[in-house]
């Protein structure tokens, strides 16, 4: 299974090679190269923010089409709590669920329901391990992949306990093979998301060896035709919902943190946000904390770039349609889940930002990119196609760029030579002795000089290319 695997990708015709990704993306995992970017897929977290904010729909995520119902003789509908929050004035959580059977899945469970589970074995495993305080919610596949990359002293501190999509999963398949004698590989398990990580997560899972889930469908594809079904379904639909407050809140930032009960907690969203907080976190800043949530979209799940409406209106609704709700309607011993909850194997730092293979080469490797940060005017424009000037030094010393491709050092370096070469110039006129040796000089300068107009003219050439093909 490909550790790297991602589910943002590129689409080469449509880039233009634009700055707006590389300036955005939280882990630096983008350059931009002979006009088009590029995504480094060791520092990539599948956040989506490259999707977000690409003008040119360049970035897109990658997920199944809802044919993938057809292929399964039966097949579950994983809804995400996120997903009841895209319907104006849903006041009966049944109404989806009745939907998604008429469209065409056999079978719905909850993953609101699976989370009112997580909800109850995280308070259960606070009160047991309190020496790994403040324990880091490991829900959001992005944030688990941040840490595994970059904050290699949170990873005792993240929360060993399974996502409730994967939990739904595990309950899903459970049941569906009860119901139906049907062997595992003739029932289809599909998740309805808000964001692209869910899909990175279904392929390459961190804290199990294998998921569940067979597809992952986006929320904006099946959002269209719901409203169809929604309308069939009349005022009083089978009651069919498995969750209540609990399990719904998780749709958006603070609700996974709300039904542990308790006050000692922190939540934060968006991933430049998130970052802060792990920096903060490694650098022992917070005290008396039980447990820090943390969702890489704007406003939790609801901000998911899979999803369809403005996430702060989607927080809104989910509040409305919680409000006569019970407090929670999933639990432990009724659903007998405690197999599916636990991790099955332990999350490993990747040191992909390490400068060098050992502590000596990485340190040494520093040294020169600090050198190098000095030469550089320090402007961060991103013109050299990364997104500050020490990245561009760290791509120098890893040998993926050179120094003239920041455009203010060769503007410097090439006055440099005219100067040069106009005080050869000089020399020569002058008639001083060693005439044939300054001619060599200056033949070695015109060449330079040379190769690198060419080597500009060349990228231009690339990126007027690129606009052609737009």
């Amino acid at each position: 299974m490909d550790k790297f695997y991602h589910s943002v990708h590129l689409e080469q015709e449509l880039c233009k090679g634009c700055i707006n990704c590389i300036k955005r993306c939280p882990t630096e995992a983008i350059r931009v190269r002979g006009g088009k970017a590029q995504i480094n897929s060791k520092f990539c977290i599948d956040c989506g923010e490259c999707i977000r904010v690409c003008p040119h729909h360049a970035k897109q995520a990658t997920y199944d089409s809802l044919d993938v119902i057809k292929k399964y003789e039966y097949t579950v509908a994983l809804p995400a709590p996120a997903l009841y929050s895209q319907f104006n004035n849903l006041d009966d959580v049944n109404i989806v669920l009745n939907a998604l059977l008429m469209m065409g899945f056999d079978d719905v469970f909850e993953v609101s329901a699976a989370a009112e589970l997580v909800s109850e074995a995280t308070r259960e495993y606070i009160s047991s391990h309190e020496e790994d305080l403040p324990l880091i919610s490991t829900a959001c596949p992005s944030v688990v992949r941040l840490i595994r990359v970059r904050f290699p002293n949170l990873i005792s501190h993240m929360l060993p306990l399974n996502p409730p999509v994967e939990v739904a999963a595990c309950l899903a398949v459970e049941r569906a093979v009860k119901k139906t004698g049907l062997a595992r590989e003739k029932i289809g398990i599909c998740f309805i998301s808000p964001c692209p990580s869910k899909v990175t997560y279904s392929k390459a899972p961190l804290g199990t060896e294998k998921s569940q889930i067979d597809h992952v469908l986006a929320i904006k594809d099946v959002y269209p035709h719901l409203l169809h079904y929604m309308k069939a379904v009349g005022d009083e639909p089978a009651d069919i919902g498995m969750s209540g407050k609990i399990g719904i809140s998780w749709g958006r930032s603070g609700g996974e943190a709300g039904g542990l009960f308790t006050e000692s907690y922190l939540a934060a969203d968006g991933i430049e946000n998130v970052i802060r907080v792990l920096e903060d976190l490694e650098d022992q800043k917070f005290t008396n904390l039980q447990f820090v949530e943390l969702n890489a979209c704007n406003g939790g799940c609801v901000g998911g770039v899979l999803t369809v409406e403005n996430p702060y209106v989607a927080e809104v609704k989910l509040k409305r349609l919680r409000k006569y709700m019970p407090v929670a309607r999933s639990h432990m011993e009724e659903e007998e889940a405690e197999g599916f909850i636990n991790w099955t194997e332990s999350v490993e730092f990747e040191p992909v930002f390490n400068l060098g293979q050992t502590m000596m080469e990485s340190f040494f490797r520093l040294n020169q990119v600090e050198r190098l940060c000095k030469k550089l005017p320090g402007l961060d424009c991103g013109s050299c196609g990364a997104p500050t000037c020490k990245a561009l030094a760290e791509d120098i010393v890893r040998g993926n760029a050179r120094e003239e491709d920041c455009v203010y050092y060769l503007r410097e370096s090439l006055h440099k030579l005219s100067q040069e070469v106009s005080a050869l110039a000089d020399d020569m006129a002058a008639g001083e002795k060693g005439g044939q040796e300054t001619l060599r000089l200056l033949k070695e300068y015109i060449h330079k000089i040379s190769e690198d107009m060419s080597r500009l003219d060349k990228d231009k050439k690339g990126e007027a290319a690129g606009e052609g093909r737009e």
